[in-house]
């Protein structure tokens, strides 16, 4: 990948044009955004829907638009010029889901949330308590088998049993909408943080196109930022925790599942985190998708099925091993984010999704749903 901050392959994505009022679909080729939008084409649901969204993309005919390098670098919030295009994210009327607690790292930190009720404090001593009461290497254990029900048991018998440990090893996943199909951000855009929130992370994801069928068709990267004090005071509060303005953000692009490039691949990516504060303060961290105790597939058919119905298919962040740790501010203050912290997600598969955290508040506010889409495409002979 060098210093692209896309991968090779078939990808697609959005983008903003001036002079058109609906996004514009768009693919990478020979180092060119190109603007693949086509009548009965023209969103990346009905790309994703067709049954050929690979071959499709490949060979449909576009306009050049400009170097991809030069759009990206204009899409980064503070630095846009409308005159030219930008990237948006790459998905538009898909739901927006995510699973949780998928590695044993991210498992154990949302039990020291839970037991510390948003006290970065007591993160440090809760965190040894209770590695010590696990006894037991969690990351091989599949979730609901016999043997993850007998250290179920063992952990109630001691008394730390808990809901985040339910769907760490329990047999059911934790599912839950991230945010609203329209309201992702995309590549350079400003990611939010709720105002009332003095604890919070980013967490750095692989994030599947999953279409009605519940066929996996790409993938691209995430970031589902997160609510570490809010989450930890009540599970109840997830919602507030997780779908805040601006809090869900995808790219640069999709990358199509084509070639030797499959879900296989996807399940071996290494993703890397960096987070660089204003105030100089540096973070790196990485996941490892080999490490996931729950099966993308599994995940997938967990989301969608003939429990639940997607027509407009979706996309599925898969959870992160990522527990930040690394004291900022202070000895036992542990991370939290600053304003203005940028945050990069980088694998060499699916390239480098960066953004800058601002107050959800602050973020420019979500005004382009689904109704106005529609309005854009019907007005312009494309649906």
């Amino acid at each position: 990948m060098g210093d692209k901050h896309y991968p090779d392959g078939i990808l697609l994505g959005r983008a903003r044009v001036p002079g058109l009022d609906q996004p514009r679909i768009v693919t990478v080729r020979d180092g060119d955004v190109v603007d693949i939008t086509a009548k009965g084409m023209a969103t990346v649901r009905d790309i994703a829907e067709s049954g050929s969204a690979a071959e499709h993309v490949r060979n449909a005919p576009g306009k050049a638009l400009g170097r991809a390098d030069t759009i990206l670098a204009n899409s980064v919030a503070g630095q846009i010029d409308l005159s030219l295009p930008s990237l948006l994210s790459p998905i538009d009327l898909q739901a927006i889901k995510a699973s949780g607690v998928t590695f044993v790292v991210s498992l154990l930190e949302r039990v020291i949330e839970e037991q510390a009720r948003g006290d970065k404090s007591r993160a440090d001593a809760l965190r040894d308590e209770i590695l010590d009461l696990i006894g037991t290497d969690l990351s091989e254990l599949v979730p609901g088998s016999e043997t993850a029900m007998k250290v179920k048991a063992a952990l109630i018998e001691k008394g730390v049993w808990s809901q985040y440990l339910e769907v760490g090893i329990g047999p059911d996943a934790e599912i839950f909408t991230k945010a609203q199909p329209m309201s992702s951000v995309g590549y350079g855009a400003e990611v939010g943080l709720h105002p009332s929130s003095s604890w919070n992370n980013p967490e750095p994801e692989v994030a599947l196109l999953v279409t009605s069928a519940g066929a996996i068709v790409g993938a691209t990267l995430g970031n589902d930022v997160n609510l570490r004090d809010v989450e930890g005071r009540s599970a109840l509060l997830l919602g507030k925790a997780k779908d805040n303005n601006a809090s869900a953000s995808l790219g640069p692009f999709i990358r199509l599942f084509h070639g030797a490039f499959t879900l296989e691949t996807v399940k071996q990516s290494e993703i890397a985190l960096r987070v660089e504060g204003e105030d100089g303060f540096v973070l790196e961290g990485h996941s490892s998708m080999n490490q996931i105790s729950r099966t993308p597939e599994s995940l997938v058919a967990a989301t969608i099925g003939g429990h639940h119905q997607y027509p407009d298919g979706l996309v599925l962040y898969l959870g992160t091993m990522f527990a930040p740790v690394q004291d900022r501010g202070g000895a036992g203050k542990g991370f939290t984010h600053k304003l203005g912290d940028i945050v990069s997600i980088s694998t060499s598969e699916l390239g480098t999704l960066t953004n800058r955290v601002n107050l959800s508040t602050k973020c420019p506010p979500w005004t382009y749903g689904a109704s106005h889409l529609l309005r854009d495409l019907a007005r312009a002979d494309l649906l």
